[in-house]
């Protein structure tokens, strides 16, 4: 898989969860970490893969965002992340598996 980061933030829990259903299901893409902030109104998803994967995946993300009426706040897709980025990413995924 590559090293390409595809992020998107949505408004809400199941936006996340149905986003990210979409993501996988779209691209050759692996879920890496998610964030929630304020309570759980705001959720960063972020998932793994090739340049042209992690697009796919964002877009696919922000269709169904909008078929689905979800609130897409932001999304972006990092080619080349660099170190600090991973580090930052590892910090979240560590985090994630704590609760798990």
């Amino acid at each position: 898989m590559g090293g390409a980061y595809g992020i998107i933030e949505v408004s809400g829990v199941v936006a996340a969860v149905d986003s990210l259903d979409a993501m996988c299901k779209a691209a050759n893409v692996s879920f890496v970490t998610w964030e929630r902030k304020l309570g759980g109104r705001l959720v960063t998803i972020i998932v793994e893969g090739d340049v042209s994967d992690a697009k796919a995946a964002v877009e696919a993300a922000g269709n169904i965002c909008e078929v689905s009426g979800h609130i897409l706040a932001a999304s972006a897709v990092i080619a080349a992340p660099c170190e600090e980025i991973r580090k930052l990413v590892a910090v979240s995924a560590k985090r994630m598996q704590k609760t798990t």
